[in-house]
């Protein structure tokens, strides 16, 4: 098997004369300079050096190393597999493969020995029920610690599910997923902000207590902050709340707000520099993105930035056009939105940070198309709408398979007789449904989503966010008892707005 950059291609013979035919050549003799032949199991690869340099710290400390072999126009590699290596290029190189158990282990010793980063990632994103523990073990055996540590938490997540099957593994590595705080249900509610005297007691961060199958108590919201019209996500187990207004005019509060789930603290930061309210918030890689959103009315396409460690926000690419409350969600760690065409196309974009653009995707036709959220599982978009006109309140749904390319409609599947959906999560094979009459766990099959328990619905009007966090200590405070220093530290301003202007 061999493999060859297209950058080792000879010029043409007709590309022209003289000077410019000598440029040519010399272009393509400074292009085989940066090519590196890789054996292995008597295999020859031809990679372009710049790449593997980028992209392993095996080759970037051996380039680096000032040693005979930086000067060699082949390698010869005796601890990975040809396979393992092809898997890691195509990675490289930008695809998403979806391996099974053979290329699984081979990828997984690659990754170790040569510290590939895109195929590290890309393991860690394809984790699922039916190869984690194949991962674990493998990860264990050769080291690959930031894999082993992301498939053990996966482990724990659906340890209900997978306990029986955790047997085959060896006890300590039993007795290390079990060390490992799981993630739990989170939901934040629609809040205006408040003053000490009127202190709401429904101003809470609630979380699922699945054995009582009733929600908690977890934190109260600062007296200033507002998810009303608001940007509410998850990073790095922390909540962040962007863009929350008061007064009938939406008024924005001044700063975001970040509970921190570890230390059950909260703190301020900065609001983005185009004020907008009813924006859309996700975070990813160290950095959130708040999404359109609407200002003084008007509904904004502008898409902003913000860099957690730094604390500045900066304008990234617009959305493809102006839109509020967009459907977002994670898949295999991509980003991706719903944009509507009303009344019946639904639009699936996703975001590269790496070259900071939207691409269209798909385009799904649906007569009355339009809906409230999309939720990720494995490499599938699950799409909620409404139903027809006449039955506004029937969520329908369909899903899009990103590895095949797609659609699939799951009428039937997801009726809620319980009312309207309001916000969904998944864990696991599992994904919650919330809204205010039930919370609803359905396991996540071949193209439907079955019934597995139904809970306490979470009793709020308005808008909810559900999301997970790993909790470290959970209140047992039932849902509304009054506390007025939970959650509350020096951090939180004190310039309140007045009792009049307290938006419902």
């Amino acid at each position: 098997m061999k493999v060859t950059d297209s950058s080792l291609m000879e010029p043409s013979s007709c590309a022209g004369s003289g000077s410019e035919a000598m440029k040519l050549v010399d272009q393509a003799r400074a292009s085989a300079n940066t090519v590196l032949r890789v054996l292995l199991d008597g295999s020859i690869f031809e990679v372009d050096k710049a790449l593997l340099e980028d992209n392993c710290e095996y080759f970037q400390a051996l380039f680096q190393s000032g040693m005979r072999e930086c000067q060699q126009e082949e390698i010869c590699l005796q601890v990975v597999s040809a396979h393992g290596f092809l898997v890691a290029l195509r990675v490289i190189h930008g695809e998403r493969p979806i391996l099974n158990d053979d290329e699984i282990v081979k990828a997984v010793e690659c990754a170790a020995f040569l510290q590939v980063k895109p195929l590290i990632k890309h393991l860690i994103n394809i984790i699922n029920s039916d190869n984690c523990f194949l991962m674990y073990h493998s990860a264990a055996t050769y080291g690959l610690w930031q894999l082993f540590k992301s498939t053990a938490l996966f482990i724990r997540d659906m340890h209900q599910d997978l306990k029986e099957d955790m047997r085959c593994l060896p006890e300590e590595l039993i007795n290390y997923v079990e060390s490992l705080i799981p993630s739990t249900y989170v939901i934040v509610g629609t809040h205006s902000p408040t003053i000490e005297l009127l202190q709401d007691f429904m101003r809470t961060v609630c979380y699922l207590d699945e054995d009582e199958k009733d929600w908690k108590v977890l934190t109260h919201l600062p007296l200033t902050a507002s998810t009303t019209m608001a940007g509410v996500t998850v990073l790095n187990n922390k909540i962040y709340i962007v863009g929350g207004v008061y007064d009938i005019n939406n008024k924005i509060v001044d700063s975001g707000y970040c509970y921190d789930a570890t230390s059950d603290t909260w703190s301020t930061f900065s609001n983005p520099q185009q004020p907008r309210y009813n924006c859309t918030l996700v975070g990813h890689e160290g950095s959130l993105y708040a999404l359109g959103g609407e200002y003084e009315r008007i509904t904004m396409s502008s898409v902003e930035k913000y860099n957690v460690s730094t604390d500045t926000w900066s304008f990234a690419a617009n959305l493809p056009r102006p839109a509020s409350a967009v459907a977002c969600t994670k898949c295999m760690d991509r980003i991706f939105i719903c944009l509507w065409k009303p009344k019946d196309a639904t639009e699936i974009y996703e975001y590269l940070p790496e070259s900071d653009e939207w691409i269209h995707v798909t385009t799904l036709i649906r007569h009355q198309s339009y809906g409230h959220c999309m939720v990720a599982h494995r490499d599938k978009l699950y799409v909620m709408r409404n139903g027809p006109s006449d039955d506004f309140l029937r969520c329908m749904m369909d899903c899009y398979n990103l590895t095949t390319g797609q659609w699939t409609a799951m009428q039937g599947q997801y009726e809620n007789s319980k009312g309207a959906l309001f916000t969904a999560v998944v864990r696991g094979d599992s994904v919650f449904t919330v809204n205010r009459r039930a919370t609803v766990e359905y396991s996540i099959e071949d193209n439907k989503w079955k019934t597995k328990k139904e809970m306490t619905g979470f009793p709020r009007i308005g808008s909810k966010w559900a999301f997970l966090l790993r909790l470290p200590k959970k209140s047992k405070e039932p849902l509304g008892k009054p506390d007025l220093t939970k959650g509350q530290n020096s951090e939180v301003p004190s310039d309140l707005p007045t009792s009049s202007s307290v938006c419902y």
